[in-house]
């Protein structure tokens, strides 16, 4: 049976790991496996934590939506949050995954808010729920754009009622960065970043 889509407003997350192709040439595929385990739990763990769902999980990244399920909320202040738990998360990872393995890891994030249809997606007796739409594609877009330690939103997220009213709390502020031309898109896209939390030598 197929379920119609499910036409929405959301805050759209993707975290990538940076680093995970040298690290799946290096270690064993079963060595890597309680790597992405580790690394995979703790992201869906600090989305859960934002209040956010999980829509989608590679070996090395994942898709997540705030505000989805209430609309009383439009998520941006709570998706720019998990970016920046997940980074400082993420840190002693990295700074032990180098220590044992000689090997440089990091994440970027990338967030955008706009329409979405919710949806179930996939062959019949194994469909999974997603998002999907030009919001979906834009988010992975920032997120590839990122620079590990990076979490990069658009201007939709940082005009958004919530963060004008209740902005970031310091000491971090986002800052504007110059503007980013989608490949596909007419006019360039207006982008900000949050700078990455204060890394742990390795």
């Amino acid at each position: 049976m197929t379920v119609a889509a499910q036409q929405t407003s959301a805050t759209v997350l993707f975290v990538h790991l940076r680093g995970y192709t040298r690290l799946a040439e290096h270690l064993p595929a079963a060595r890597v496996v309680p790597l992405l385990d580790e690394f995979l739990n703790m992201l869906v763990d600090t989305t859960e934590r934002y209040g956010g769902q999980t829509y989608h999980v590679a070996g090395d990244g994942l898709m997540a939506g705030f505000g989805v399920l209430d609309q009383s909320q439009d998520g941006t202040l709570e998706a720019i949050g998990a970016g920046r738990a997940m980074l400082t998360r993420f840190n002693p990872i990295a700074v032990r995954w180098h220590r044992e393995f000689s090997i440089v890891t990091g994440i970027g994030i990338g967030i955008h808010r706009g329409e979405v249809a919710r949806a179930y997606l996939g062959p019949p007796g194994n469909k999974t729920l997603t998002l999907i739409g030009d919001t979906v594609n834009v988010a992975a877009r920032l997120c590839s754009r990122a620079r590990a330690g990076e979490v990069l939103f658009s201007g939709t997220v940082a005009k958004s009622d919530q963060i004008i009213a209740r902005p970031i709390p310091e000491p971090k502020p986002f800052l504007r960065l110059p503007q980013f031309a989608l490949k596909g898109r007419t006019a360039p896209l207006d982008i900000y970043c949050v700078p990455a939390p204060d890394r742990v030598a390795v």
